[in-house]
């Protein structure tokens, strides 16, 4: 068997939970409220907190997989160990695939921050600079999302501001959004989507300094931050906006702002997406790189990217690898479109984890066998409620995966009994 080069351990507790915390409060926190709003109404606040009911399920269940498996890799990792090859691939590939498209998507939003009439060149300029800095390390990586993170929250707590300022909602005011049980599951979805930045703690497994102690701490910690930040949002949005304007807005904290008294600064939620955008982009380059390097040092994906190299030790290929297919759909693909494709991809990779840990034997008391199985069952519900396309879409990229491996598992085969 091959044996390749380990990665470092140099983050700590707050090194880890700022790379997760910082991925959960990106580009997302300036999109999601519309799009959940548009399906669950005056009940956003129901949406959030089942997003977040199951998030902590997948956490819990990340944190104690984590800290028995501390691999790069995440649940691809555990889904190998614990359930065998073919869940763990399937975790591995909706992950590659539906991060990538976020990838994209983080990026466009930045360029369409920035600079509106050049968004997709600056895209990709965000793309290799970012790149390029996850090639400097990891703890590069770190520090910058440290700095990303403290924009975002200044930013939000402007935000926050401006909507307790006011003016707000009429309590006679009547709204034409759906109030429904069937609107709120898919709200939640999209939610979901904001919350599982704390995947990209579990993904840098090999190089958390005491991993049985740090990841399960950063994971808790930083999905606990993202949910209080969530939920103070969506309940001084509600207040602040009629929620058919918050359901309708393509930009719905800078609408915040522009429709408060302090209008005038708009500038610095522009600001703060931008920052927010960056952040999440470069978290998700690092997360994404180093599932594709697990993947193939167990021969899932080529070889050559599980290469470790250069004089910070970090997956080079794979780091590349990623950034092309990236730059690939900003050029070729409406990135904006794929978001949703992204939540079934991410919600069927925590489906793995919670089936994962389910059957763990050795387990704190704070993570008893139910909440894996409540988890299991939340995130299918999310991922079958999802808008159709989403759904389908998604699960045609994950089918094309698994027939791909089974075509290289029979020739590999094949090629053994001609050897013979």
């Amino acid at each position: 068997m091959t044996k390749h080069q380990q990665l470092q351990r140099r983050l700590g507790v707050a090194d880890a939970t700022a790379i997760g915390l910082g991925s959960m409060l990106g580009a997302g926190v300036f999109v999601v409220f519309a799009p959940a709003a548009r399906l669950a109404g005056n009940l956003l606040l129901v949406a959030i907190a089942l997003a977040g009911a199951v998030a902590y399920c997948n956490a819990v269940a990340s944190a104690q997989l984590a800290a028995k498996y501390p691999q790069s890799g995440g649940t691809y990792v555990y889904g190998r160990k614990q359930l065998g090859e073919w869940p763990g691939f399937l975790a591995g590939w909706g992950f590659v695939t539906g991060k990538s498209a976020s990838c994209a998507a983080m990026a466009f939003t930045f360029g369409q921050y920035v600079a509106p009439g050049f968004a997709t060149p600056v895209a990709i300029a965000a793309v290799a600079a970012l790149t390029g800095v996850n090639l400097l390390g990891i703890t590069r990586t770190a520090f910058l999302t440290r700095i990303l993170l403290a924009v975002v929250l200044a930013t939000l707590a402007f935000v926050a501001t401006a909507s307790i300022l006011g003016p707000h909602v009429s309590g006679g005011a009547v709204s034409e959004q759906p109030d429904s049980a069937w609107g709120i599951l898919p709200a939640a979805g999209l939610v979901f989507f904001a919350f599982a930045g704390y995947a990209r703690i579990a993904t840098l497994g090999e190089e958390v300094r005491d991993p049985a102690r740090v990841i399960p701490r950063a994971i808790l910690g930083a999905l606990a931050g993202a949910l209080v930040i969530y939920l103070l949002l969506g309940a001084l949005l509600l207040a602040h906006l009629p929620v058919d304007v918050l359901a309708s807005s393509a930009a719905p904290l800078l609408d915040a702002v522009q429709q408060s008294r302090l209008s005038a600064g708009a500038p610095v939620v522009q600001a703060g997406a931008a920052a927010a955008s960056l952040g999440a982009l470069l978290a998700l380059i690092t997360g994404v790189g180093r599932t594709a390097m697990a993947m193939a040092r167990e021969r899932d994906l080529p070889g050559p990217l599980a290469r470790v190299g250069g004089r910070h030790t970090v997956p080079v290929t794979a780091e590349l690898s990623v950034a092309a297919v990236v730059v690939l759909m900003l050029v070729t693909t409406d990135v904006l479109t794929v978001v949703g494709f992204s939540s079934f991809g991410v919600l069927l990779y925590y489906a793995v984890t919670n089936a994962a840990a389910f059957t763990l034997q050795d387990r704190p008391r704070h993570a008893p066998k139910w909440l894996n199985a409540a988890g299991l069952a939340g995130c299918l519900v999310l991922a079958f409620t999802l808008p159709p396309a989403s759904a389908l879409g998604m699960a045609a990229v994950m089918a094309a995966g698994l027939l791909g491996r089974a075509v290289v598992l029979r020739v590999r085969k094949l090629r053994k009994r001609v050897r013979r």
